[in-house]
């Protein structure tokens, strides 16, 4: 659907919205800095500071929380060389079993070592000398290492699919773990004491920024760039991990890769809008320039999409990075029980238990709608839909 503007600096995709998401999205674009407009995207709710799913370009500065404290969080997804007929009667729960060894999900739960792979040692590597080059300071986390390769909880997951071909896709979301969070937490506080510091009155502190052209900001940089290229490695490292079991789960000595896509949804970067250079933060939404693929997921129990961007200078040439939650995690535990999540989740091998009763795919907005809204922003190549899912608590 075309924007609504609602506000001098504030173009909506979402047809359906609240009002706290609407003002949320008010007050990021009314920062001195933002140019030329704040794009909120079709599946955006309220957030930390600024609403999730909000893109925003600024002049000369970056705000911390508004990247969030899960950097580089996305979507990694391989199309194989299988289809559903391949599979014939294998047992779902024992691939679920096999990529639950593989990769430590949940909160908290880190690889034990590193020898197991023989693909992770190079992403280490590459991470080290990152910092080292850098001088990315990762004292906060000593296990950062141990983190790589695991997928965390809430909305994180892991997933079969076919698509409307019955091919089959490897699917995953996941981001730059305890690392990352803690290389936002410690940035978002340089920044609320730097303007508190400098007397700037902000309309929630949450939207404290860093500008260029003081220490603090080079800093938060190189520390964001390090979390990126984290996040991005750990979806690549899962992957690969996913892939082995997959193929041993069918037999074979090859998944038979034919297409990756790997994307972030909550990041940073240097981009050409509105005829300058701005920094451009996609608060959850995706890269959507022309020819761009990237991935949106729906809820646990619903599709999921392959998309290919349309450029859309309005949007800032982003797109949704998913459905959208509808009701918080305390509010779907709330209405919900596990029999509900059972009910929905008829079909699909999950992880079962009242701890994902939260993730519902009642919780979450209709991604149809979010599909719809998108039409001028991207074109949906790949249409999925799960038929195994994985979660952590």
């Amino acid at each position: 659907m075309p924007p609504k503007k609602v506000g001098s600096k504030l173009l909506n995709w979402a047809s359906h919205i609240e009002d706290n998401t609407l003002a949320q999205a008010r007050e990021t674009a009314s920062m001195p800095f933002v140019h030329p407009h704040v794009a909120l995207m079709p599946d955006a709710h309220s957030g930390m500071g600024s609403a999730v799913g909000t893109v925003i370009p600024t002049l000369g500065a970056v705000i911390p929380a508004a990247v969030g404290v899960d950097i580089g969080c996305g979507m990694i997804g391989v199309r194989t060389g299988f289809t559903k007929s391949d599979l014939g009667d294998r047992n779902l729960a024992d691939l679920r079993a096999a990529i639950e060894r593989a990769i430590p999900v949940s909160m908290g739960n880190y690889n034990r070592g590193f020898d197991v792979w023989d693909f992770t040692a190079s992403k280490l590597a590459e991470l080290e000398g990152l910092a080292e080059a850098n001088g990315v300071d990762l004292s906060h986390s000593p296990k950062w290492r141990e983190q790589l390769g695991s997928l965390g909880s809430g909305n994180h997951f892991l997933e079969l699919c076919l698509d409307t071909t019955d091919s089959v896709w490897l699917f995953l979301h996941s981001g730059s773990r305890g690392v990352g969070n803690k290389i936002a937490k410690k940035h978002i506080a340089i920044a609320q004491r730097l303007c508190k510091q400098w007397w700037i009155d902000l309309p929630n502190k949450d939207l404290a920024y860093i500008p260029e052209g003081v220490p603090e900001f080079g800093r938060y940089i190189e520390d964001l760039k390090w979390a990126q290229r984290f996040a991005y490695l750990n979806r690549a490292e899962m992957m690969d991990r996913f892939a082995v079991v997959f193929a041993q789960w069918m037999g074979v000595d090859d998944h038979h890769e034919l297409e990756r896509i790997n994307c972030h949804h909550n990041y940073t970067v240097k981009e050409k809008h509105g005829n300058k250079d701005v920094w451009l933060t996609r608060k959850g939404a995706v890269d959507a320039h022309e020819g761009v693929k990237a991935m949106i997921p729906g809820s646990m129990g619903t599709r999921s999409y392959v998309v290919v961007g349309k450029g859309s200078a309005a949007g800032l040439c982003s797109a949704p990075h998913g459905a959208g939650r509808r009701f918080s995690r305390t509010e779907a535990r709330r209405r919900y029980t596990v029999e509900d999540l059972r009910k929905r989740m008829v079909g699909i091998e999950f992880r079962d238990g009242e701890e994902f009763v939260d993730e519902i795919p009642d919780a979450y907005k209709d991604i149809d709608i979010v599909m719809a809204d998108a039409v001028d922003l991207v074109d949906i190549e790949h249409e999925l839909r799960q038929i195994l899912n994985v979660k952590g608590t």
